[in-house]
Formats: C-alpha cells, structure tokens, sequence
C-alpha cells in the first residue's frame, strides 16, 4: 500500500504485484489491525456430538448441554434455540455440566468427553458458575483432561464430586474421583485405582448423599490401538461421603473379570434398587434390589452393551421404580424392571447421555451425536437439532463456484457442502447439501466441473457423486471391505481421514492414499500405484484394535498409512506424503521415485497431519505434526525451502499445550502464515519465525483445518462447525505497510460483485452472512471532530455520502477511534416516498451500480484519504457489462421518475395544506375570489394525486380492492427488471414509456399549476391583504 502526501489529500494506491519492503524476519504488529477483522460463523446448524446434558428441577424450559468441542449451551425455550453461555471464559470439549438442584443458578461444567473416539478432545479443568450461566469462574483440575460426570450435594452446593477421567494417552495421577467442600476452591482426591484408570461415573443415593456409588475404567488410546479395560475398572461404594470406598465386584452375582467400562444409576423411587451396565465378558444390564450386596444379571442383549466403550450409560427413571434407560446406538427403555427392553431413538442416533426431570420422568433432554434434543412426553416427541452449530468437521476444501462453496465431511453425520454467502439475510440450511463420501471424507470437488465431487470414508470407501444427475458411483482403490479386521495382512491400509485431492496441473488426476500413493486418470474407473509403502510398516503396530474384552475396528486405528499428501502448484510431479507413523517422503517426477526426507529433529512416531506447499518458492514445504495420541502436547512445525534436505522447527511463540493440527501459506503475502491448533488459531507475518494468537472472534475450539480462498480464511473446527474471516486484504495492505494506532489510514476495498446478502446480524438458527456490497476498512485517530466517506464513480460525480453529522439516518456514519468497518450496499439513492405510501410489488430502492472503477474518499476533519476500487460483473450472469449497464440504466431512469411522482405528490400535498389552514379561516363572502380560486386549484390538485397514486389504501392489501395506479405500476416495473442480472425486456421498456408518459401528463398538470397557478394565488392573497397571522375574536 503506498500512500501520496498532496495538498492535505492521501491517494492510496494497492501495490499487490509489487514485492513487499519488509523483511520476512520482522513481525508485524497487528493489534491495531485485529479490532476490524471478524470471523462469522456460518454454519450448518446441525448439531454435533454431546455427550453432557442437565435439566433444572421446577424449571420446564431451561436445559442446558455440553457439546464436545463446541462449549457450553442454554436453551431457555425448551430447546427451539440454543444459547452459548461459555464464549470469553472457556470452551472446547465438555465432558460434563451439573445444575445444584438447591440452587439452580450454581453450575459446574467439566471439561474433556467421555465418548473417546479417535477424534476426541481434551478439557481444560473445572468451571463454575453462580448466575445461571452468565459469568464463569476458573475451578482448578487443569490436568484432569476428562471429567465425564459431576454430582452435586442435594442440599449445599458447596459439596461437589467430580468423576476424573484422566489423560487418555499416558499414566497420570490427576484421576479418580474428587471432592470439594468449598464450592470448587480446592479439590481433594478420594479415590484414585492407579495411574491408568480413572473415574467415569458417579452417583447419589438419592435418599442418602453420604452414600455414593462410582466406577473407574482403565482407558487408553494410541495412535494404533484401543484398550477398554483391565486393572482398576471397577465398582465402588461409599457410605462416608466419599471419605472410603469398597469395591463391589467380588459381591455376589457380578462377573469375574477383566471389567471394561461401568454405568451405574439408583432408582429415586427406591433407593436400594440399583443398577449397573458393565463391559465384561458376561456383561450386561445388573441389578441390585439391596443397596449393592447382591447382584443379578438382568439383560445381556448385545444392543445394549455394542462398543460398551462409546455408550454404557444407564438411568432409573425419577418416578417408576420399574423404569431404567440404556444408552447406545438406540436408547432403550425397560419398563418391567431391566428384563426387557425396547430400542427408542431421538431425532438422531448413538445416544450418550440423558436427564429426567425428577419431578416429571414425561420431561427429558437427551444427548447424542446430533447435540442435544428435548422432549416433554417421554419420548414420544423430541426438539430439532437443526439449529445447534456444534458440526465437528476434519477437513476443509472449497470450490471455484460463485459464490464459492465450502466442503467438509461432518463427524457422525454426512458430508457437506454450504455456500460462503447468500442472497437473503442468513445462510439457511437452504444453502447446504450433503455431498460424496462420508463422516471422515476428505472431498475433492472436480476442477472442470464443480458439481462432480469425490470424497472418502473409513474402509477405504471412495465415491464420485454428481449433484446434477443426483448420482453416485462407488470407485474404491480396492474394495475389499475390512469392517471388523485389524490392519494386519491388508493390501492397502486405508485410514479413517485418508487423502483425496486433484493435481493443480492436470484436472484429470486424482490422488488418493493407504500406505501408497495411489493415481487416476480417469474418475476413479482405474487406479495405479505411484509408490511404495512410505511408513515404518511395523508389524506390532498393526494389529487388531481393542480389548481386552471387546474390539472396535473401524479404521480410525488403522496404522501406517499415508495421513497427508499434496503435489506442488509451483512445480508439476512433485510429490510429498506424511504418514501416520512420521515419515516425509518426496518425489520430483510424479511417483516414479521417492526419497525420505523427514526431518532428524522430528519425535518418533509424529503423525504428519497436514503439508502446505510453499506457493512462494519451488521446492518449498510446510509441515504441522502432533504427538498427542502418544501424550505428547507439544506443537510441531516445520519448514523446508530445498525439497527436504534441510528443515527448520516454527513453533515460537505457540503455547507448549497447544499441539497443532495445520498450517498454511497465504497465497498472497509471502511470510504470511496461519496455524490450527486443539485451543485456537495463530498467525504469523515472518515466515513462522515468531507466532501470535489470532482468535479474534473465534471460539474456544479445535481447529482441524484451514483453506485459503480468494481473501477469505476458513476454519473447519471440531465442535463450532465452520468459521469464515473475510477481507484478508486488510492484512495484506497492513503487511505491505505497517500502521501506527493513531493514524488515520483508508484500506482499498476488495472487488465486489453486486451480490445480495444480510447485513452481517448474526442469528440463532442460521449462519452468518456476509453483507451485501463492498465493506470500507479505515482507521481514525481518537482526536477528531467530523468524519464522511463519499462513494464516487469514475468521472468523480458523488453517488453516496456518510457522515458523522449527517441530519438524516440513512446517512449517518457511526465510528469510534481506531479500526472501523463500514458496508455499502452499492446502491444508488432510493426514490422518495411520502407519509401513508403502500404499493404492491414496488420497490423504491436505487440501482446497484454498474461493474466499473469507483472513488472512494474518506474525510477526517480537513484531510482526505481517497482510494479506488472495483465492482465485478457476476460471473453467473448469461450477459455481458453492457447488459448490465442497459439494467442500471433504465432501473436508475425508474427510479428517477418514482421520486418525481412523490415528490410531486409530497409537493401537492404540502400546498393544499397550507391552503386549507388559509381558507378555513376566511370569510365566505369577503374573500369569495380567494376561496373559489383555491378550491379549483386544490380540486384539480386531487385529481392530479388520484391519477399517480392509489389515495384509498389504507392497508397492505387494500390494492385487491382498490386498483394501483401510475406511480406504483412504473415501481413494478422497475422491481421486474431487478431480478438477476439481465438486459431489460422490450416489454418492459415499452411499459416503462407508456407509464411515463402517462405520469408526465399529469406531471405537467402540476408544474403548470405550481408555477402559474400558485403564483396567482398568492397574489390574489396578498391583494386581499390577509393577515397570515390572526388572533382569534373569543
């Protein structure tokens, strides 16, 4: 950005083909910068995982969930919207939320869910809060990483048991169950199995809060395996308040071990009643009718205990002693005691977890994959969960459409593909569509037609879907279906989240990935291998995945495969992978031959999560890895600008907890750089010598992904569905010359299609659009006194102005000292309208403006900043600029003459008006001449109105008993001729003319009387020597 000093004016000039000044080692600092950029969130509102939901006892409408990624909501409508109460105080993954039910404005949230999926996420310790939500304060348990439940003393919210789950991937001592006496100050641990099993469930007697069941589970997770079970998972009962604990597994009629996972739940109804789901061999649904002394194994249908280590939730309904509920895939429901059940399912599947209301077991809230839904009659009928943006995505892509297109593969739902923006106020669930392949696709929408998109799932399912024909064709590399295997002896490993993408110099090439690079030239109908097995391929590590008790093959443990995988923009046939199991390999001839460059400084065993080719220098590679299914929390980024030979680490300044997910390239400011980590977003300006936090915005929230379109970023996160940050350029103009806070600075607009959209309002029920027009970014100093922006076009006459003094709303400019934005609608003035005016279908808004170059000033006291940008044709339009230009023409001829009629109406009706208070006070026979001669002019004044304007509407649909006339038919007309972008009719045309002639008759009419029949009046007045002031007589 270059800025010229001339008599008090600044031409600011966008020097985007020039190479910046700065030196790729200097940060930028952009603070001041930060206040104008927002992200918005833009959906889709279809809820995400919950595993977390309360109710309120007394209280039918408030509930509240946790969602696993997303923070924590509250609904005060029984679920119709959701609010987020944890943004600015926490956020990410929710294990858990407990409402006192002795004063129900105390909360406690844990952090970190219990469904412990591959794609699952850590908390960050324990939060309360004592306003229902409002405000929140932090509680300390910062390394407990998973709190799956939170029981609450019945009568002194200040006593509080916390189920500590612990970290999933390594031994750790902050585990088991915990207590608090003092509201959360301080914890005390009360039982503690050993370093690898932690506490999973917990609960009241509900006739005796010193009696208190839990159970532990001894969990682990690797990058390859998954364990549910063994030393320390557990049953345990306390009759202190937690102070001792015995366990229950040797009592009578429970299972011999290994024990997995454990749900528990007593009947409020009967306190000695308890039940248990228990992962075991011989598991099932247990009960105990004797507070736990003895045990009877009660139901076993595998229904209820499938992957025990995802579900095993168990919960006594609040009034029938005979009635218990079993979470999985269905939840179901007994009704004889736990000898029976019947599978039940909410709006969506794999249930999680539930509340019933204790004083009405009709009223429940249900958490599942979906988010959470409420029902008030058992079941029977449950809210959406269409209006939660709580999607967890794993990737995302766009595509080159207009507007363009967002694409990501939602975790426990469908892929998708959402447009960036709208034409109406929010981007609706009208704006979204499933897309190919499955929850952990990557998607690959087809360079040469954007309506053929590939997309993967786990098992190495492939498929090619064309939105037009509503087709899809399965093209798997090899179809042999691995459900329920392990990795071992597979021809090709395919992981849940594997690679699909096109190559950016032949739009015919698809790539895909298992543990080889695999290539198609033809949409999939045929597929080589372009490599060898570029991992460690170690036999240990690819095994069957799970137990001891139950395995769970699906592909997230796949091992040993190719995670990442992309070919350069700069250099065609160079080829980089990333595996599973740390390993970079390049290839510079399209695969014929392959080199491993990983880096020596690289941990052992790093899963290579993204690679970003360096679009600023050949042979140049981004890498982001993460250690965490190993334990390792750190962040890990790489660079190389020499095909692999040498590396440098870029993670100073990103937090040591913050492992990361991503990184990519601006494609437009070289050392511009963004990285996606489990807590948030960063940016750096040098190339990643130094990083900042760039949250903005922005939740609380992992981000998995990030893409990079037109001056757009995108954020996929796992838990707040997608994020959109407009107006890169900003950042660009900042990068290329660097700001002072207190300098008044006017940033070049990006080019702008004239294209629909809301006003920016974010909503509860639909994604945030981006605002119609062009968006000003400008700086003001804190000493100033007036401010204006001015709109310009290209010969420099004024089309629109905005101004801190302006008299009239519509152009009133509201700024505050430091970064502002301000959004222009493109529109010309509107047309005037008058007191009581109603018209069908007839607008009176201006024209958008033409495609063109505009001026753009902006005025801070006595110094003028000015600028250019540009308006873009469509490019859906089927017309050309000139078209375009011929609509604007005729739409601002329109126009123009709607606001002649009303201002003649407006006119017309000032002056009878006034006429009327003059005559009303005459005398009939002394100023006879006055009065005959206003009654004729007012007379003639009302046919004149009569004719333009329907003056019998007194409501909006009064037209269908009062016929329109000229004014609202020429405003029609001009309505008719705003749709889309085309040429006006010859109809129209014609009609157009016809209407105005037909106005201009009766226009003519008026201006005759105005400026010969009015000046006659006044005459006369004054020769009558009527006072125009009188005082009356009584």
């Amino acid at each position: 950005m270059k800025q010229i000093i001339a008599s008090g004016i600044f031409l600011m000039c966008l020097s985007a083909l020039l190479p910046s000044g700065r030196s790729w080692g200097q940060q930028v600092e952009l603070s001041v910068l930060e206040e104008s950029l927002q992200f918005r969130s833009i959906g889709p509102f279809r809820g995400g995982r919950s595993a977390a939901v309360a109710g309120v006892e007394g209280d039918p409408m408030t509930f509240y969930m946790g969602a696993t990624g997303g923070g924590v909501w509250k609904t005060s409508n029984g679920g119709t919207t959701w609010n987020n109460i944890s943004d600015g105080y926490f956020g990410g993954s929710i294990g858990s939320v407990a409402v006192s039910p002795s004063n129900p404005n105390v909360l406690y949230v844990g952090g970190g869910e219990v469904t412990v999926r591959g794609n699952v996420s850590p908390g960050t310790g324990m939060y309360k809060s004592v306003d229902g939500g409002r405000s929140w304060q932090d509680m300390g348990l910062k390394q407990s990483r998973h709190i799956p439940r939170i029981r609450i003393h019945p009568h002194n919210p200040d006593v509080v048991y916390a189920a500590v789950l612990g970290d999933l991937f390594k031994d750790s001592e902050e585990r088991g169950v915990y207590k608090s006496v003092d509201g959360g100050q301080s914890w005390e641990r009360m039982l503690h199995p050993n370093g690898r099993a932690g506490a999973v469930d917990i609960v009241f007697d509900p006739g005796n809060p010193e009696v208190l069941y839990a159970s532990t589970w001894n969990v682990r997770r690797t990058p390859y395996d998954f364990s549910s079970g063994g030393d320390g998972s557990a049953l345990w009962k306390s009759m202190d308040s937690g102070e001792s604990w015995t366990s229950l597994m040797g009592n009578e009629g429970l299972p011999a071990g290994p024990y997995g996972i454990i749900g528990v739940t007593v009947s409020p109804v009967n306190p000695d009643r308890v039940w248990a789901i228990i992962e075991n061999d011989e598991g099932g649904v247990y009960r105990s009718d004797d507070a736990g002394e003895t045990w009877e194994l009660k139901n076993a249908d595998r229904s209820l205990r499938q992957r025990a280590w995802y579900y095993t939730r168990i919960y006594a309904d609040t009034e029938d002693v005979d009635r218990v509920y079993v979470m999985n895939v269905a939840y179901h429901v007994s009704n004889d005691g736990g000898k029976t059940f019947q599978a039940k399912y909410a709006p969506h599947g794999d249930h999680h977890d539930l509340w019933i209301a204790p004083e009405d077991a009709r009223r429940l809230i249900i958490a599942d994959d979906g988010g959470a839904q409420v029902s008030y009659d058992a079941g029977v009928s449950w809210s959406t969960y269409m209006n939660q943006p709580t999607a967890q995505f794993y990737r995302v892509t766009t595509d080159d459409s207009f507007p363009y297109r967002i694409y990501g593969a939602q975790q426990d739902n469908s892929t998708v593909r959402i447009d960036s923006r709208s034409r109406g106020r929010q981007i609706t669930e009208d704006n979204w569509e499933s897309t190919a392949g499955g929850e952990s696709a990557h998607l690959a929408p087809d360079p040469t037609d954007n309506d053929i998109v590939y997309g993967g799932s786990y098992g190495g399912f492939l498929t090619r879907y064309n939105h037009d024909l509503d087709m899809n064709r399965a093209i798997n590399v090899w179809p042999d279906n691995p459900m329920g295997n392990g990795a071992e002896g597979m021809k090709y490993r395919f992981q849940w989240n594997f690679p699909v993408f096109f190559s950016p110099h032949d739009s015919q090439i698809l790539y895909t990935s298992s543990q080889h690079l695999h290539r198609s030239s033809n949409g999939g109908q045929d597929w080589e291998v372009i490599s060898p097995d570029l991992t460690k391929n170690e036999a240990e590590k690819l095994l069957s995945s799970g137990g001891p008790i139950t395995k769970d093959n699906t592909g997230v443990e796949y091992y040993a495969t190719i995670f990442a995988a992309t070919e350069s923009a700069l250099e065609e046939g160079l080829l980089w992978c990333g595996s599973d199991d740390g390993l970079i390999h390049v290839s510079r001839n399209g695969g014929t031959d392959w080199t491993d460059v990983t880096p020596k400084n690289l941990p052992e065993a790093a899963l290579i999560n993204s690679l970003e080719v360096d679009p600023h220098r050949r042979g140049g590679l981004y890498v982001a890895a993460t250690r965490y299914k190993m334990g390792d929390y750190a962040p890990y980024l790489y660079h190389t600008a020499d095909y692999g030979a040498t590396w440098k680490t870029i993670t100073k300044g990103i937090d040591s907890g913050h492992f990361t997910r991503v990184i990519r390239a601006d494609q437009h400011q070289k050392g511009l750089l963004y990285a996606g980590t489990e807590f948030g977003l960063y940016i750096s300006t040098n190339d990643g010598e130094t990083w900042q936090a760039f949250q903005q915005n922005l939740p609380q929230v992992p981000i998995t992904d990030l893409a990079l379109k037109d001056n757009d970023l995108i954020a996929a996160t796992q838990g707040r569905s997608f994020w959109v940050l407009d107006d890169l350029d900003v950042l660009w103009q900042g990068m290329d010359e660097p700001m002072e806070a207190g300098e008044p600075r006017l940033f070049q607009p990006h080019p702008s299609v004239g294209y629909g959209g809301g006003s920016g309002n974010s909503s509860l029920t639909a994604g945030t659009n981006h605002p119609a027009g062009v968006r000003v970014h400008f700086n003001l100093p804190e000493a100033r006194e007036r401010t204006e922006l001015r709109f310009l076009d290209a010969a420099g006459e004024l089309i629109r102005a905005f101004a801190t003094d302006a008299s009239e709303s519509s152009e009133k400019l509201d700024v505050k000292s430091g970064m502002n934005q301000f959004n222009w609608d493109l529109r010309y003035p509107k047309a005037d309208d008058f007191e009581g005016l109603l018209m069908w279908w007839g607008s009176l808004s201006g024209p958008v403006g033409p495609p063109g170059t505009y001026e753009l000033e902006l005025i801070v006291d006595k110094d003028t900043l000015a600028t250019t940008f540009d308006i873009l044709l469509d490019p859906r339009t089927e017309g050309s600029e000139a078209d375009r230009q011929a609509q604007f023409e005729f739409l601002k001829s329109v126009r123009d003459k709607v606001d002649e009629t009303h201002d003649a109406i407006r006119h017309m009706r000032a002056a009878r008006h006034q006429m009327s208070a003059l005559t009303m006070r005459l005398d009939e026979v002394v100023h006879a001449e006055v009065l005959t001669l206003s009654e004729s002019l007012d007379s003639t004044m009302v046919a004149i109105e009569e004719v333009l304007y329907q003056t019998k509407l007194k409501s909006n649909q009064d037209m269908l008993n009062f016929p329109i006339k000229l004014n609202n038919k020429l405003a029609h007309v001009g309505s008719l001729a705003s749709m889309g972008v085309y040429r006006p009719t010859a109809q129209m045309v014609g009609v157009k003319d016809e209407v105005t002639a037909l106005i201009d008759a009766q226009l003519a009419l008026w201006y005759s009387l105005r400026d010969k029949g009015l000046p006659e009046l006044n005459a006369l007045i004054r020769s009558h020597e009527i006072d125009l002031i009188e005082v009356p007589h009584e």
